[in-house]
């Protein structure tokens, strides 16, 4: 007899089924820079350790060049086991995260300290500025650009208006700032400006900033 769950278990379960989604989501990805070490249970003489490179792949002995840049850590080991099985008689493989690349921020430009942040916690566009030694009495700081990575190849561009956010009225308009964000305060008006630009020619374009 099909039983029927009730209003509060029901309730339960989506909550659970939630949970479970949002720490998929929250799972770290590995990146560049990212120190691994994989461990093979049955053939150790195959063990070794290897930093995530630009690209985002790994050599490693038996499986070779493996992508795992943007993968979780039990996601990379699937795809570490699956290489190696094509020389390895079904290998049982450990994987382990033995270093990471910080979450960071950078500010550049029109600031007291232009350089790289940790990001610590939940952090604003303003409290960015702040920590990077505020703005110079030069700035255009109604026209900050936030430039946010979408892959290798292509970034984000937005303009924002951080005179205005640092008002009592504009408070609510403040950006949170996402690990890798790139705030750039330029010395005067920025007059064109594309929203996805390519990043490798990104820093090659800053000096227009500072015109």
């Amino acid at each position: 007899m099909r039983q029927l769950l009730s209003a509060g278990a029901l309730l339960l379960l989506l909550a659970s089924l939630a949970a479970a989604q949002a720490s998929r989501e929250q799972a770290y990805r590995l990146q560049s820079g990212d120190a691994l070490e994989v461990q093979y249970r049955y053939t150790p003489e195959f063990n070794a350790k290897a930093v995530v490179q630009p690209d985002g792949q790994i050599t490693l002995p038996i499986a070779g060049a493996v992508r795992v840049g943007g993968l979780t850590v039990e996601e990379a080991r699937t795809s570490i086991a699956a290489k190696a099985g094509e020389r390895l008689r079904e290998p049982e493989v450990v994987l382990l995260l033995t270093d990471f690349v910080k979450p960071s921020f950078t500010v550049a430009g029109e600031v007291g300290r232009p350089g790289r942040y940790d990001l610590r916690g939940s952090m604003s566009a303003i409290d960015a500025v702040a920590i990077s030694g505020g703005i110079k009495d030069s700035s255009k700081h109604s026209q900050v650009l936030i430039v946010r990575r979408l892959n290798d190849e292509f970034a984000d561009v937005r303009v924002f208006n951080l005179k205005h956010a640092m008002t009592g009225e504009g408070v609510q308009e403040d950006i949170r700032i996402q690990n890798g964000d790139l705030l750039i305060v330029p010395q005067n008006f920025v007059s064109k400006l594309e929203r996805y630009v390519r990043w490798g020619q990104l820093y090659a374009g800053f000096s227009l900033f500072r015109r």
